[in-house]
C-alpha cells in the first residue's frame, strides 16, 4: 500500500500551523508597532514673537513628560537696554487684533496674579524677563504649572511680552491682582507644537 500521500498530508499540518502562527505575529507586530500611540506626548513647541514694537523672538517649550516640568529658553531682541518686561502665557491664540485679542493671563484655576515662585498664581504668570544692555534678554527657565500635554496645555495659546515691568502682585492695587500692573502688549506669538504640520495651529477657547 502506497502511504506517501497520507506521509505528505500529515507533513503540511505542522507548516500550515507555523505559517498561520507567523501571520498572526506579523499582523499583530504591525498593528501595535504603527497604530498612534495613546501614550504619544507633546514634547516640544515654539512660539515666534513680533507685534506693533521692534521687539522680536523665539521661545521654546520642552517637557520630556506628560507630568514634568517644561523647560523654556530663548531670546528676545530690541527691548530697552538693561530693563524688565512681563513675560506671561495669555488664554487665547487670536491674533486677529494683533496681541489686544489674546485674550487675558491663563488662569484655569481663576487664582490672582503672582510671581513664577508663587504656590498660587496663574498658570501663565511668568514673571518677567530681563534685557542686558543690549537690549537682549535670555530666557532660560523651568516651570511645573505649565504643560505642554493635557486639557490645559498652552500649545495654541499665546505668549505675551508686555511694555513695563510685572509688578508679581505685589503692587497693593486690584490690577497687581490681575495683570501685575505689566502694562502693553510689545509683543507676541501662537504657541504651536513642533509635532503638527507647519501653519496648523489649535486656538483653545478662554478658560477662566
Amino acid at each position: 500500500m502506497n502511504t506517501y500521500p497520507q506521509k505528505q498530508s500529515s507533513l503540511r499540518k505542522p507548516v500550515f500551523f507555523i505559517a498561520a502562527i507567523t501571520a498572526v505575529v506579523v499582523f499583530f507586530g504591525y498593528t501595535w508597532l504603527f497604530k498612534p500611540s495613546e501614550a504619544a506626548i507633546v514634547q516640544k513647541a515654539v512660539v515666534v514673537l513680533k507685534g506693533d514694537s521692534p521687539v522680536t523672538g523665539t521661545i521654546t517649550f520642552e517637557q520630556s513628560s506628560a507630568d514634568g516640568p517644561v523647560k523654556v529658553s530663548g531670546e528676545i531682541k530690541n527691548l530697552d537696554p538693561s530693563s524688565q518686561r512681563g513675560f506671561h502665557i495669555h488664554s487665547l491664540g487670536d491674533l486677529s487684533n494683533g496681541c489686544l485679542s489674546t485674550g487675558s493671563h491663563f488662569n484655569p484655576y481663576d487664582k490672582p496674579h503672582g510671581a513664577p515662585s508663587d504656590s498660587v498664581r496663574h498658570v501663565g504668570d511668568l514673571g518677567n524677563i530681563e534685557s542686558d544692555e543690549y537690549g537682549t534678554a535670555t530666557v532660560a527657565l523651568k516651570d511645573s504649572f505649565i504643560s505642554l500635554n493635557g486639557p490645559l496645555s498652552i500649545v495654541g495659546r499665546a505668549v505675551v511680552v508686555h511694555a513695563g515691568i510685572d509688578d508679581l502682585g505685589k503692587g497693593n492695587n486690584e490690577e497687581s491682582l490681575k495683570t501685575g500692573n505689566a502694562g502693553g502688549r510689545a509683543a507676541c506669538g501662537v504657541i504651536e507644537s513642533s509635532a503638527l504640520p507647519t501653519g496648523h495651529i489649535s486656538i483653545p477657547q478662554e478658560v477662566f
